[in-house]
């Protein structure tokens, strides 16, 4: 209930923050919310503007949603292997050194995330801690270092607002000629119940389609990510990792989180899943 109470008290400010923005330029160009240039003014700033919202946030929704522990000062061998893997695979990658978190959870995982390269956070689970041995848990986190390294937070942000731009502006623009094909001349277009019911459904519509090309992306990235791990300590730590991610309990992360995500949830349609099979990734890395 915590994390689900906060992410829609995060998702209404940023909505509220961007209403108001809206109304200032919209108010200063002297637009209408029903012309085309209106209408692709409001795609843009909800299509972008939550992205990277979102993204700039990202790491203090991260600590708050899975309650993960920075490591300040090493207080336990652990902490201080972590830190000092973390800190290496950072000098050899090219990126500054991110932040170091554990978070409680039993599933074997750890995610990256942060608004820049040099602004990053790497966490994971004391699942994966318990459960893998050093060489599998340092190849997770090479792959959650290459994530960064490979600028990946920002791109799947810009990737996000372009399709989220997409999919508000057609939703709208379609919506409307709907609109005005049901209702009489005499009925303001843009502002019947018909409008925004259809507005909804074609959003809805678009935004499945649009998740498609995000997921798309987001498993080849991970390709990309096991190679760098790769490249940083060797393929056959980074296959030993995912095989053992074989016997791995379904992920509970959420959103960014998730798609950054060492693994993602079990039983997802491929089409849809921000990550590809675990034996096509071994397979890849064998290749």
């Amino acid at each position: 209930m915590k994390r689900v109470f906060l992410f829609l008290l995060t998702n209404l400010a940023v909505m509220l923050v961007l209403g108001v923005v809206l109304s200032i330029i919209m108010s200063a160009l002297g637009l209408s919310h029903r012309s085309l240039g209106g209408i692709l003014l409001i795609a843009t700033v909800f299509g972008f503007g939550g992205s990277f919202i979102s993204l700039f946030m990202s790491k203090w929704m991260a600590k708050k949603s899975t309650g993960a522990q920075v490591i300040t000062q090493p207080r336990t061998e652990t902490e201080q292997w972590l830190v000092t893997t973390v800190a290496a695979q950072a000098k050899k990658a090219g990126i500054n050194m991110p932040e170091v978190a554990i978070y409680d959870s039993p599933e074997m995982n750890a995610f990256a995330t942060g608004p820049s390269k040099n602004n990053s956070l790497v966490a994971v689970s004391t699942g994966l801690l318990h459960n893998m041995s050093q060489d599998q848990a340092e190849a997770v986190l090479a792959h959650e270092v290459s994530h960064i390294a490979n600028g990946d937070m920002v791109t799947l942000t810009l990737i996000q607002g372009v399709v989220n731009t997409f999919v508000i502006f057609a939703a709208k623009v379609l919506a409307g000629i709907v609109d005005n094909f049901i209702n009489s001349d005499e009925e303001e277009g843009g502002s019947s119940w018909t409008y925004f019911l259809f507005d909804m459904l074609f959003q809805v519509l678009f935004g499945v389609l649009a998740s498609v090309v995000v997921a798309h992306y987001s498993r080849k990235r991970e390709f990309a990510a096991d190679n760098g791990a790769a490249q940083l300590v060797g393929a056959d730590k980074m296959r030993s990792a995912l095989e053992r991610l074989k016997q791995n309990h379904p992920s509970q992360l959420e959103g960014s989180m998730m798609a950054f995500g060492i693994a993602s949830g079990k039983g997802m349609a491929e089409l849809f899943s921000s990550h590809p099979p675990l034996d096509a990734r071994i397979d890849a890395l064998r290749r």
